[in-house]
């Protein structure tokens, strides 16, 4: 049995070939049966923790299963929100192959997957991203998007503008990139808008939108979280990771249920834009949005990549 740090996830996966991984994953046969969130109450902190247990497996193949919990405070103790560990097992025997990091893992396969739903949904001569939010995922989302887009101009912002400015300096040898204090100054310029962040309120506004415009909303994770407002929602044509979606995000499922739009509002989820069911973006003008709340075939498909790349 291997542990496989996050250091060895970094230098082994690389964006193409994990969006390639990740659209086979899509495509293919694997079993993933609803997900275990459970959220706890943590009075030390006054607000909850969560946590989240994400099986997935192919038959007689491979089988894994994610341990993540996620703790909003946890900025305030220079750690990471989200941590976890991904189990990787032999679905024939069942041993055990490796123990895999879980926060890199995630943060890798999230970007990847938002990247592969950019490359069906941004226009294919896409060449600004606005990244909203200084978390773990921010970095490995400008790359993502930049491995599917060629990306020449990044904005970024943050609560923090040191957190962005430092974004900026790990990045800047790398991207022509800067830290905005204002969304506002620059979300109509772009032509990716990519958001992850652990907002309850909306961050980005429909009547700051343009047309032609990807908007990919990674956050907000909870039904009572929220990073777009309605107006957003209403002028944008939806595409989401999977069905999951509709409950577990306030984004959708908070419109959804005040009527602010139906389940025919959404076009497509990642099965049926992979499978060829619907091709994406329709036209250069289209607003499109893409909203993830992360699946477990993800994680596995990342998990046996890893796995390829260092063990076999």
């Amino acid at each position: 049995m291997k542990f496989i740090d996050t250091k060895s996830i970094n230098d082994t996966l690389d964006y193409p070939s994990l969006i390639d991984a990740l659209k086979e994953a899509f495509i293919s046969d694997i079993k993933v049966p609803s997900r275990h969130h459970h959220d706890f109450k943590n009075p030390k902190e006054g607000i909850d923790s969560t946590l989240l247990l994400m099986p997935a497996w192919e038959e007689s193949e491979s089988l894994g299963v994610k341990i993540v919990t996620v703790s909003p405070n946890n900025a305030k103790y220079g750690m990471p929100s989200i941590q976890g560990l991904y189990l990787l097992m032999d679905a024939q025997k069942g041993g055990v192959e490796a123990i895999i990091e879980g926060k890199a893992l995630t943060a890798k396969r999230t970007a990847a997957a938002s990247a592969l739903a950019c490359s069906y949904l941004a226009k294919k001569d896409a060449s600004s991203l606005l990244m909203i939010g200084t978390g773990a995922l921010s970095v490995e989302l400008i790359k993502a998007h930049s491995s599917v887009r060629d990306i020449k101009k990044v904005y970024i912002w943050g609560r923090d503008i040191n957190k962005a400015q430092r974004i900026v300096e790990e990045l800047k040898a790398d991207f022509n990139i800067n830290a905005v204090e204002r969304i506002d100054e620059v979300i109509s310029q772009v032509d990716i808008i990519s958001c992850a962040t652990l907002s309850q309120i909306p961050l980005v506004f429909g009547e700051n939108l343009k047309a032609g415009q990807h908007v990919d909303l990674v956050g907000a994770y909870k039904p009572n979280m929220r990073e777009a407002d309605d107006e957003l929602i209403k002028k944008v044509d939806i595409f989401i990771d999977t069905q999951m979606a509709t409950k577990e995000t306030g984004d959708i499922k908070i419109p959804l249920d005040e009527g602010t739009i139906t389940i025919e509002d959404i076009n497509a989820d990642l099965f049926e834009l992979t499978r060829g069911k619907h091709e994406g973006r329709q036209n250069h003008e289209q607003i499109t949005l893409f909203k993830s709340v992360g699946h477990a075939l993800e994680d596995l498909a990342a998990a046996k990549l890893v796995k390829k790349k260092l063990l076999d």
